[in-house]
């Protein structure tokens, strides 16, 4: 058993909110996990093939306009942004959040992130939870689209 199959499961909101809260510099990344990236170790473009610096990851940490806002809201509008990423890439794609150092952007302006320490599973339940919040904000709010017209 490798070490990837013993991270902690972030099962509710809260879990990855209290990270937030206590950890700065983590990230989002959607894939076949940490043991499948660590081989790889980096992201290509989907559009050219380009071999990128790191691995494409969305960062969670909160910013400083979102003020006094609550950390498990934040969260699940990051999770819910991306939560569209499993069918698009394909079966066993998944959420998990891990540290890093950002090398660079990526065409969709999102860190490109090396040194990275696998820090827990995000489990479908957290997504769950993160729409449900997402569907509760009055304002129009939706995963990002990708289609082109």
């Amino acid at each position: 058993m490798s070490t990837f199959d013993e991270l902690p499961v972030l099962r509710d909101l809260r879990e990855p909110a209290r990270l937030v809260d206590s950890t700065p510099h983590l990230y989002v990344r959607w894939s076949h996990g940490p043991e499948a990236d660590e081989n790889h170790r980096e992201s290509r473009d989907a559009l050219t093939g380009v071999r990128m610096s790191g691995l494409s990851a969305n960062p969670l940490d909160v910013e400083p306009w979102w003020e006094d806002r609550p950390v498990e809201l934040w969260v699940a509008r990051r999770l819910y942004d991306y939560s569209h990423l499993p069918r698009e890439k394909g079966e066993g794609v998944r959420p998990w959040v891990l540290r890093g150092r950002v090398e660079g952007r990526g065409p969709d302006n999102e860190p490109l992130v090396t040194n990275v320490e696998p820090v827990g599973w995000v489990d479908e339940t957290v997504i769950r939870e993160a729409a449900a919040a997402v569907v509760d904000q009055r304002g129009p709010w939706g995963p990002m689209r990708r289609d082109a017209g």
